[in-house]
């Protein structure tokens, strides 16, 4: 009964091995690599899509804080250069 029961251990443990090591090698095949590249490029794409809409998102808060500061006749300056010190005035 127990050789019975570490035979079943054995073939259930070398199923799994077998079945990883399968898809470990399906990796490796052209197919698995293009299909790598792919989802690799679409979370490329998919970052710079969402950086370049914040950017957007941005500019045009940005814009408007100008455009306010124009209509009241106020000259908007920013205290803070580009590169965080104090600007020139």
């Amino acid at each position: 009964m127990k050789r019975l029961l570490w035979l079943g251990v054995g073939l259930a443990v070398g199923a799994v091995v077998v079945r990883k090591l399968t898809q470990k090698a399906n990796e490796f095949t052209p197919s698995g690599i293009a299909t790598t590249l792919s989802q690799s490029a679409g979370g490329l794409v998919e970052s710079v899509r969402s950086f370049v809409d914040d950017v957007r998102e941005l500019a045009a808060d940005r814009e408007e804080q100008i455009n306010k500061a124009f209509a009241q006749g106020e000259l908007y300056v920013d205290e803070d250069g580009p590169d965080g010190q104090e600007g020139n005035r």
